[in-house]
């Protein structure tokens, strides 16, 4: 085995690649969703297995495949996880073309990561998003569309997901899976925050579904229309990913992620 340091934002994705063509027969990424998704960004496409070693100020896709947050805990189990293909999300705007493994924020949460003080995330973890979002509240919310199933809708906020879990804490929507080829998109309607704590009762209670200013879809692609508001921003897997107008579709059979045994079990039908 051997370890290969990035040097630098942006990096990951070339050194993967350069590592695989030396004859690497598995990748392992050590790090948060954002060096996860630079390193997936380099394997799109290719058959070498991506195993997760958690790491960073969250790391979703291991809390999402139950792998759990520590590192050595998960490097004596690697060797037990079985290879599945999956699709990953495509996002595509005037910023960049690239791919997601987790999800996609256009709005609130893309508006919280653009911001986000590098020394309070330092300090703080992911308290810090929790403290810029709640800085937040009696603010209005700039609002954009989405073409979806046919239908344009206004919203102040769109999460597209690959997963179960948001931010490590938070269950938002609940019927996505890394093994659906589909997304799930859960649309936040409202042009003032306030809205938004009626939103977090129903994440937490399970509720959301049944909450009027929500729509749920499922779907493989979608739209998100030019807005006049210029701080409209895009995230995706945590990370700043440019502005609208952008377009969201499924990248099909696209990457080859070690999963534990327990999870494929429990979301094979997802």
């Amino acid at each position: 085995m051997t370890a290969v340091a990035t040097t630098g934002p942006r990096t990951a994705a070339t050194i993967a690649r350069e590592c695989i063509d030396k004859g690497a027969d598995v990748i392992l990424a050590a790090g948060g969703d954002g060096t996860i998704n630079e390193i997936a960004n380099g394997m799109v496409g290719l058959d070498t297995p991506l195993g997760i070693l958690p790491g960073g100020t969250a790391n979703v896709l291991a809390v999402e495949l139950g792998i759990g947050l520590d590192m050595p805990v998960a490097a004596r189990k690697v060797a037990g996880w079985t290879p599945a293909r999956v699709g990953v999300g495509l996002l595509e705007n005037d910023h960049e073309q690239r791919h997601f493994v987790l999800m996609a924020g256009v709005g609130l949460d893309a508006l919280i990561v653009y911001n986000i003080d590098a020394k309070l995330k330092a300090s703080l973890g992911k308290v810090a998003y929790w403290v810029a979002g709640f800085s937040r509240l009696g603010k209005p919310m700039p609002e954009f569309d989405v073409h979806i199933g046919g239908e344009n809708l206004r919203c102040s906020f769109a999460l597209v997901s690959r997963v179960k879990n948001y931010g490590g804490d938070l269950w938002i929507t609940r019927t996505a899976s890394l093994l659906s080829d589909q997304f799930e998109v859960v649309l936040f309607q409202g042009a003032h925050s306030l809205p938004y704590m009626k939103y977090l009762f129903g994440v937490v209670t399970g509720r959301l579904g049944n909450m009027s200013g929500v729509r749920l879809f499922r779907t493989d692609a979608l739209e998100v229309l030019c807005a006049s508001d210029p701080r409209i921003y895009v995230q995706i897997d945590g990370e700043f990913a440019g502005r609208l107008p952008a377009r969201l579709s499924m990248t099909q059979n696209a990457l080859t992620l070690l999963i534990p045994e327990e999870f494929r079990r429990k979301h094979s039908n997802g």
